[in-house]
């Protein structure tokens, strides 16, 4: 028996550092999400870098011929995903705040992010 099917709850950290568009990663990561949340596993959810972007107000993919799948995170809350964190540096470096966020995160230092981590069993980044 494999430890899914024994109940045993991992704790997985999906790190998204790509900004939401150009490539498929952001939009993996966040089925890779809601598939992880589905088998009941406690799910974190990082944004770094310019994966930052993904969760930013006002996105209009639409005039670069892309669909804005951005509100879907405002969708996590209704699968149990409550555990979303931005790096505190990686928000300043872009001019960002919490309000310029589509949805509530907790804003943690690079140092805490880190920490953060090595709590984890799995860590998947993107």
């Amino acid at each position: 028996m494999d430890e899914m099917d024994s109940g045993i709850v991992k704790k997985f950290m999906f790190i998204n550092r790509k900004p939401p568009h150009g490539t498929v990663y952001a939009l993996e990561v966040l089925e890779m999400v809601l598939i992880s949340a589905a088998f009941d596993q406690d799910v974190h959810l990082a944004f770094v870098d310019d994966g930052i972007y993904q969760i930013k107000k006002g996105q209009t993919p639409a005039e670069i011929g892309v669909k804005n799948f951005s509100p879907t995170y405002r969708a996590l809350e209704g699968y149990d995903i409550e555990k979303l964190y931005v790096e505190a540096e990686g928000l300043a470096e872009r001019g960002l705040t919490e309000d310029d966020l589509l949805v509530p995160v907790e804003v943690i230092s690079r140092a805490d992010m880190g920490k953060l981590m090595s709590e984890m069993d799995v860590v998947l980044t993107a």
